[in-house]
């Protein structure tokens, strides 16, 4: 089985153990408890439900319902259902949910440095993010996190993202001049379009279909199972299988929360976390391939796949990116990516 977090699997081994030991002391008749009397964890997110997140969150719920018979319920509020893309952090922060999925670009604000994990072309295998996040400066920039209120348990994947517009194929790295494109909130995302000649926006993800539709941008960069679960690609012409760029959202509970709970609900909470985390990671690679067949399916957009030729031109071409980042925070980060380890 892949690893998980050394700071989940080490430090909470004797908490899973008491856990287990503690499980049944929990009522198994969990239709008659009230709110009060359960213990319910809001988790917010924002993609669809038939995303790997959006997946990967349902099953959360259901084995820590089937792990503490009842006692945990995990409430799910898919789509920016209870709150928007912007808001989420924020919310989660002041203590409002316990918990959020959100795409690592989106926490740079706080721990500026996690934006390595952005850099164009820092992986080349969903493997090798799974390595970084686990090794001694992965762990480093997760634990800043702290400082703000947060606790890292784990990451799910999206996997590599695809550039799509409505203006003109992307053949090199020199079509993407001149386009609008949306961006997540990452200096080093701004960095990486400012470089290829095009113009970037921030927007929200839940508002991108909108935006697209008015016009107001060209295109957008996202993982295949995000195009397909808000139906981008109906409004675009033209979609570029370029994997340039690592896609995943870690989970993140509120600090106060966390240490909150008992050792034994901890302990339940890391292998419900643990679990999933290794089913979402087997299931995200088979969920991009299924909905990029979809879209052929659809023949509305015409697709086009980088040759792995190009894929080398086009990292060559965005090494200012990497000297944008190594002139504003540590080296070591970049220093111990696979491609340079």
């Amino acid at each position: 089985m892949t690893r998980s977090y050394c700071f989940l699997s080490i430090c909470l081994f004797l908490l899973l153990l008491a856990g287990c030991q503690n499980n049944q002391s929990y009522p198994t008749d969990y239709e008659q408890l009230s709110e009060d009397e359960r213990l319910v964890i809001r988790f917010s997110h924002v993609v669809g439900e038939d995303t790997p997140k959006g997946t990967a969150a349902r099953k959360f719920a259901e084995l820590v319902k089937k792990y503490s018979n009842g006692y945990i319920e995990v409430q799910v509020f898919a789509n920016g259902t209870l709150y928007k893309d912007s808001e989420e952090l924020e919310a989660l922060m002041r203590g409002d949910i316990q918990m959020i999925a959100p795409a690592t670009s989106k926490l740079t604000h706080l721990v500026p440095e996690i934006s390595v994990l952005d850099l164009p072309y820092a992986f080349r295998s969903l493997e090798e993010v799974h390595d970084y996040l686990q090794s001694e400066v992965g762990q480093e920039l997760t634990e800043k996190l702290q400082k703000h209120n947060l606790y890292s348990v784990g990451i799910w994947d999206s996997g590599f993202k695809q550039l799509s517009n409505n203006i003109n194929p992307i053949y090199t790295f020199s079509d993407l001049k001149g386009l609008n494109m949306r961006i997540m909130p990452s200096d080093i995302l701004y960095k990486q379009f400012e470089i290829a000649g095009a113009n970037s926006k921030k927007i929200d993800f839940n508002t991108v279909f909108n935006e697209l539709k008015k016009g107001s941008i060209d295109g957008q960069e996202n993982t295949l199972s995000n195009i397909s679960s808000k139906n981008l690609y109906s409004l675009q012409h033209y979609l570029t299988i370029s994997d340039h760029g690592y896609l995943g959202y870690l989970l993140l509970f509120n600090y106060e929360f966390w240490n909150s709970l008992s050792p034994d609900v901890q302990a339940i909470l890391v292998s419900a976390l643990q679990e999933v985390q290794q089913w979402e990671w087997d299931l995200v690679n088979e969920l991009n391939i299924q909905k990029q067949e979809e879209i052929e399916q659809c023949e509305c957009v015409e697709i086009y796949t980088l040759p792995e030729e190009e894929k080398k031109r086009w990292e060559k071409a965005f090494d200012p990116v990497y000297d944008f980042y190594k002139m504003r925070y540590p080296d070591r980060y970049i220093k111990a990516l696979p491609k340079f380890s």
